[in-house]
């Protein structure tokens, strides 16, 4: 039966590194002297508590791989320090939830720390199934130190307001240049009806983050066809943001802006504020994710529970020359990896990664993934009704927050159950929003650096994004021409952005 443990804070992180001399002793060829009978795995845990050590979620689990599982559980807030104290302690568990490539990750991986998994995978009936944009992704410089978390590949989405639509007897947007039209329309044509001009398009927030972050600017950069983050031109790389399509998408900014089809306090809303004005009534259209357009129908249904849900939504748009240059995500979100200290021999990281495929199975997803069916959810119209009003379905329901958490669902097809909406509206805008993704999927434009790491990015990428999102700002605000676009261009590459593009594309050709 699972030992269930909780981390404890007991000093600062100290760096992964200091273990690293030790790691990269092990032969890949030894073999194991035992059976793993017990797989050791850390993860975050996501309620106030992480569930208890013995409950029916692990008990299923157990038997459907044949393995007592321990689970040391750290909070979710203070996971990276508690994976750092991890690496360099006595005691590390056989795999590791990783959430993301960090500096130490990446340090204690390239120095051995954890095991190259990227000719194993092929050998698994569903590990093998891993998509190969996602695996590049997810991985470091070509090598693949973890099994990946599957999320969404595509989240990108326009959503408008229903009511200001049918006011003007517009459609949902197909282009680019349809999106410039009905934010002209809803600044100029009196969209909610109240004969004043106090109302205007896109709502585009002050971006908390850098550059190739999925901001609005990102978004249209690749309709345009700037390419995502990179692009690769006869075989070389180049940033997306070197490119003209990119400088023709700021453009596009900067003529809505003028035109006031844009908030006046694009550059100063801040983003927990994004909605504000799209539920008050001021703005019209907002380029983001699915889940926000979700988000904000929720915030209308709890503001008032009998309204007519007036957000609608659609997903990429062409761009003039009609081409669909669809903005995915990475496909993941962090990974299992198996250290090097704890899974000593091929022969027992072969016995890890079998354990670590059977969670893949469809009886596992479903468990990690939903929980237990009779208890905390339904099957209804092949979808996962939860169970209310229930002390234990709540307990379950929270449990399976935190055990989604080592859920890797890499098939090519999902085996959970996808979660069922409330109302039967609400399905049909769940089945919209799975075909345009899986339509603008077909059209994904994915970074081809996404794997890179390079001693430059690691050093300076922080300040180099930094230059290139304050021009971008300030030429879409009209405080600089596209001569100062250019300057900031030879700006960055003279403080160190060269030197990112050089190690870059010497990484691409290797």
């Amino acid at each position: 039966m699972q030992k269930n443990k909780i981390f404890s804070v007991f000093g600062v992180a100290m760096a992964a590194t200091t273990i690293l001399a030790a790691c990269g002793n092990n032969e890949e060829g030894e073999t194991a002297s035992a059976t793993t009978d017990t797989i050791t795995i850390m993860s975050p845990f996501i309620e106030t508590d992480p569930p208890e050590g013995e409950n029916k979620i692990i008990e299923q689990l157990e038997e459907l791989t044949g393995k007592e599982i321990e689970i040391t559980w750290a909070p979710n807030t203070s996971y990276e320090d508690k994976m750092n104290i991890t690496l360099a302690s006595d005691n590390i568990p056989k795999v590791m939830v990783i959430q993301g490539k960090s500096g130490g990750f990446i340090k204690s991986a390239e120095n051995g720390a954890f095991w190259d998994l990227t000719d194993y995978l092929k050998d698994y009936p569903n590990l093998s199934q891993a998509n190969p944009d996602v695996l590049r992704n997810s991985s470091v410089n070509g090598k693949i130190y973890g099994i990946y978390r599957s999320r969404d590949g595509m989240r990108t989405a326009v959503m408008i307001r229903k009511d200001w639509l049918e006011n003007l007897g517009l459609e949902l947007p197909e282009t680019v240049d349809d999106l410039f039209a009905i934010s002209q329309a809803f600044t100029e044509n009196d969209p909610d009806g109240n004969g004043e001009a106090d109302t205007y398009g896109l709502i585009v927030p002050q971006w908390p983050a850098s550059i190739n972050t999925n901001s609005p600017y990102d978004t249209l950069a690749t309709w345009f066809g700037a390419g995502n983050a990179w692009i690769e031109k006869e075989g070389a790389l180049e940033p997306s943001f070197m490119q003209p399509e990119y400088l023709e998408s700021m453009q596009f900014m900067r003529s809505m802006v003028e035109n006031g089809y844009v908030n006046k306090d694009f550059a100063t809303l801040t983003a927990d504020k994004w909605d504000e004005p799209f539920l008050n009534g001021k703005g019209g259209i907002i380029v983001d994710t699915y889940s926000r357009a979700d988000s904000i129908s929720n915030k209308m249904r709890q503001a008032n529970p009998d309204s007519e849900d007036i957000v609608v939504f659609t997903g990429n748009l062409e761009n003039a020359e009609g081409e669909l240059n669809a903005l995915p995500t990475d496909g993941y979100s962090g990974f299992l990896a198996i250290p090097k200290t704890s899974v000593k021999t091929e022969d027992e990281l072969k016995e890890v990664l079998s354990f670590l495929d059977q969670l893949n199975d469809e009886e596992a997803q479903i468990l990690l993934t939903n929980g237990l069916e009779g208890v905390n959810f339904n099957v209804v119209d092949g979808m996962a009704q939860a169970i209310k009003e229930d002390a234990e379905a709540e307990k379950y329901a929270n449990y399976v927050k935190s055990y989604s958490q080592i859920g890797m669902n890499v098939t090519e097809e999902i085996l959970f159950y996808r979660a069922k909406p409330e109302t039967d509206e609400m399905t049909q805008k769940f089945e919209r929003r799975l075909s345009l993704m899986a339509a603008d999927l077909e059209s994904a434009v994915y970074n081809p650096a996404s794997s890179y790491i390079t001693d430059t990015y690691v050093t300076k990428g922080a300040q180099l994004d930094q230059i290139i999102s304050d021009a971008r700002v300030k030429y879409v605000a009209g405080q600089i021409d596209d001569q100062g676009w250019a300057d900031s261009i030879e700006l960055w590459k003279n403080q160190g952005g060269q030197e990112l593009i050089d190690e870059t594309n010497e990484l691409h050709k290797n």
